[in-house]
């Protein structure tokens, strides 16, 4: 195992000092480090990791618990438990799962809480998660009219205002291809594009209502600091916070022990089968390629029914696609009717949706069906 001295967890304590760029940079190196050792030593220091945890919790009067979803937490969750033993408790909001999912809870166990809100109600009352967890947000600010924040502009342009020191940041500006469909309502910012009002709201706060806010009150209720099944190479704000946070943090507000933090998909499909985790049905089982790779057969990753985000990115069959293979009576729920236009009263779906960013839908990945038919007239001109 690599020699990096690393604390039991990272303690967030009042009045620590900024970390200087030559921390920064240092903590990145260890990080890169960590993110390249062997398979084997990934699992030797997941454990250490997981044994860590319990020791913090033990400190500070908490119970650890793994919270369980897809396949990456249920193996955690019998990773966690080959460690520490079969008393600790999974926690899941299971109805958000596929049923295959479902079953594989129940055969271990996995305590089950509801969630906030339904999926329907955030979807009619947020919007709908679509693109990316950090883009949705920023076109949910774009769709609230009369904004005078240099923010809007920000995400407009990329021009950040006195408050940015009148610098450019691409990276914060929302994708030209997103400023065209959804920033109609500033478009004034943007006279070189055509940009148009979606026919949907867009909302990142779907995890928020149906997973942790649920989660957060069941871990204050039972006293609970959690276990995550969340991996850098997941990306995006994940990434961030684990790249900044390392695996077991206990912050001003948040407490949590991720040991797979330096996973990737082959290092957590190989622990899949070291610890004969039962595979859900979804996944279909996991192989190994002739290049020496592993994937499964079926689903690569899962979510909600609902859940929209990297949705654009998916090679067909998609997300949707299989759902319609699984359940057609599902599919056609949250396609064509799942929500009501305030303002008609027409009934409509993530197919609205899929239409308006130019994602095929309507057509069977096979070609059985004639090419996807627009009902809104749009063209993504951006790719």
């Amino acid at each position: 195992m690599t020699e990096i001295d690393m604390p039991a967890a990272k303690i967030w304590e009042p009045g620590q000092h900024k970390e200087t760029e030559e921390e920064k940079q240092a903590r990145l190196r260890r990080n890169e480090i960590l993110l390249s050792e062997p398979y084997e030593v990934k699992v030797k220091r997941a454990r250490m990791r997981i044994r860590d945890w319990k020791y913090v919790c033990q400190d500070y009067g908490k119970t650890p618990a793994v919270s369980v979803g897809g396949l990456d937490s249920i193996t955690l969750l019998a990773l966690v438990r080959d460690t520490l033993g079969n008393h600790i408790d999974g926690v899941s909001i299971s109805t958000l799962e596929d049923k295959s999912i479902q079953a594989v809870h129940q055969e271990m166990g996995v305590i089950s809480i509801k969630p906030a809100k339904s999926k329907v109600q955030v979807l009619e009352e947020y919007g709908f998660p679509v693109i990316s967890k950090m883009n949705a947000s920023k076109i949910a600010r774009l769709q609230t009219p009369d904004d005078d924040s240099p923010i809007v502009k920000a995400f407009m342009t990329g021009d950040m205002g006195a408050w940015g020191k009148f610098g450019h940041n691409e990276k914060f500006k929302l994708p030209d291809r997103w400023v065209e469909l959804f920033g109609g309502l500033y478009g004034a910012f943007r006279p070189d594009l055509e940009c148009k009002c979606a026919p949907f709201k867009v909302s990142d706060q779907c995890c928020y209502w149906l997973k942790e806010l649920p989660a957060m009150e069941y871990q204050r209720e039972h006293n609970i600091w959690p276990y995550l099944g969340l991996m850098q190479s997941e990306g995006g704000r994940r990434q961030y916070s684990l790249r900044q946070h390392g695996c077991n943090y206990v912050g001003k507000d948040t407490a949590r022990s991720c040991p797979l933090n330096y996973f990737n998909r082959q290092d957590i499909l190989q622990l899949a089968i070291d610890l004969g985790v039962h595979v859900p049905e979804i996944y279909g089982s996991i192989e190994r390629r002739e290049d020496g790779s592993l994937y499964t057969t079926k689903a690569q990753r899962t979510g909600c029914q609902m859940c929209g985000f990297g949705i654009h990115m998916e090679p067909r069959p998609h997300r949707f696609d299989l759902l319609r293979e699984r359940s057609r009576k599902e599919w056609e729920f949250w396609m064509l009717r799942c929500c009501t236009d305030p303002k008609t009263g027409e009934q409509y779906g993530w197919g609205r949706v899929l239409d308006w960013i130019g994602v095929p839908w309507r057509d069977l990945p096979s070609g059985d069906f004639e090419g996807q038919c627009s009902l809104w007239e749009v063209t993504d001109n951006d790719g």
